[in-house]
């Protein structure tokens, strides 16, 4: 019997998981099939030489035993080297470790950072998994509300800093609104967490689909970045090793003392072969990463491209970056309550604001997110095509 007062209980549903259900005993005929812009990942396989490097290394017998709670030595140096080379700041080894995909990243650096009744600062719309987290640890998620622009003013998040406050989250480019951070906010969201004693944990998932060819943010040249900043990142999306749950958290050593800690009684030591295939790619895959960096940009730019398509239908595109784009709808009605009737009615399953906004939130009321990576340049006119022949009323 589960607890009725129990965390778990408390905590609401996996969003995705949910979508998923709207999907059943729903048809979708041959000329209208299902477009699916829920949830952002590869559905592809790695690139065939990935997946032999892999099958190598499952022949070798220290694959598959256990390995370092904070990950093999040689990818952890290679991230140190690499990030400091594209930061053009210095990074060590000893303050980076390997966990089984970006979401325990997060979660072990909560562990560490927060205790029961403390309060993180998240921006609003959330990616639902740090929300749902925070629930789970007893830490309360303090919104943050952007505006139409998607981003989050430092100086209101200074206004909801309390004693209780242990870190400000900013995802960048954002899940779910799919907007680049400018490198100068970033940088002020850090010059805040460090003058009030917190730290900036920015996940930066989707790094590898930045527009800019220059570093996103120049956090790593400060020479104590360790005092103030944890980075997450994950190489599920840019070597499509999403089912083998490998990602990072960069941070001081005091910190990652702390995590280990996290890491050990979860998994005792994150994936063999997903860590052996992100070092592969890592050192094999950037002239192929390149390409697909730029197969995600121009979908985005093709979104981009037409917003005035979806402001004719009566729809509001804030944002189109990375993998995602958000946008308002027209309708009388909740996203939330939408979201499905769109299954039904024109074949297209996003996911409603009211999964990235507290309860209530007049905004997340209005706004739907679509995974724009989903789709190549015919589905996105497609997509676009859909929205435009249900136009509100």
């Amino acid at each position: 019997m589960i607890p009725a007062k129990s965390r778990a209980s408390a905590t609401f549903l996996p969003p995705v998981m949910e979508a998923r259900r709207w999907l059943d005993g729903v048809d979708f005929p041959a000329g209208r099939p299902l477009i699916n812009v829920s949830q952002a990942a590869p559905v592809a396989p790695p690139p065939p030489p990935l997946i032999a490097a892999l099958q190598e290394a499952m022949a070798r017998p220290e694959t598959h035993l256990y390995g370092p709670v904070l990950g093999l030595p040689a990818l952890r140096e290679k991230i140190a080297a690499d990030w400091s080379l594209a930061y053009g700041g210095q990074i060590a080894p000893s303050q980076v470790a390997i966990t089984a995909g970006c979401n325990q990243a997060f979660c072990a650096t909560i562990f560490a950072l927060a205790g029961e009744g403390d309060e993180v600062i998240l921006p609003t719309p959330w990616y639902f998994n740090h929300k749902m987290w925070l629930d789970m640890s007893g830490v309360a998620a303090v919104p943050l509300p952007c505006g139409t622009d998607m981003l989050p003013d430092p100086e209101q998040a200074a206004a909801l800093i309390t004693p209780r406050t242990r870190a400000i989250t900013l995802v960048s480019p954002n899940n779910p609104a799919g907007v680049e951070y400018p490198p100068e906010l970033i940088a002020a969201f850090r010059d805040l967490c460090r003058s009030r004693g917190i730290a900036l944990i920015l996940d930066e998932t989707y790094r590898d689909f930045h527009s800019s060819e220059q570093a996103p943010h120049d956090l790593f040249t400060d020479p104590d970045w360790d005092e103030v900043l944890v980075h997450l990142y994950s190489f599920s999306k840019a070597y499509r090793l999403t089912g083998h749950r490998t990602g990072a958290v960069v941070a001081s050593q005091a910190l990652l003392s702390e995590i280990e800690k996290f890491l050990d009684c979860v998994a005792i030591c994150p994936s063999q072969p997903g860590q052996i295939a992100a070092l592969w790619g890592m050192e094999n895959l950037s002239q192929w990463l390149a390409g697909e960096r730029a197969e995600i940009l121009a979908r985005g730019r093709a979104l981009w491209a037409g917003r005035s398509r979806l402001a004719q239908a009566g729809w509001t595109l804030h944002s189109a970056g990375a993998y995602f784009a958000y946008l308002s709808h027209p309708f009388a009605i909740s996203s939330g309550a939408l979201a499905p009737k769109l299954v039904r009615d024109a074949g297209i399953l996003m996911l409603p604001g009211t999964m990235f906004t507290p309860a209530g939130d007049a905004a997340g009321q209005r706004q739907m997110r679509v995974a724009v990576a989903n789709l190549d340049l015919e589905g996105i006119e497609a997509f676009l095509s859909r929205i435009e022949s249900r136009a509100a009323g």
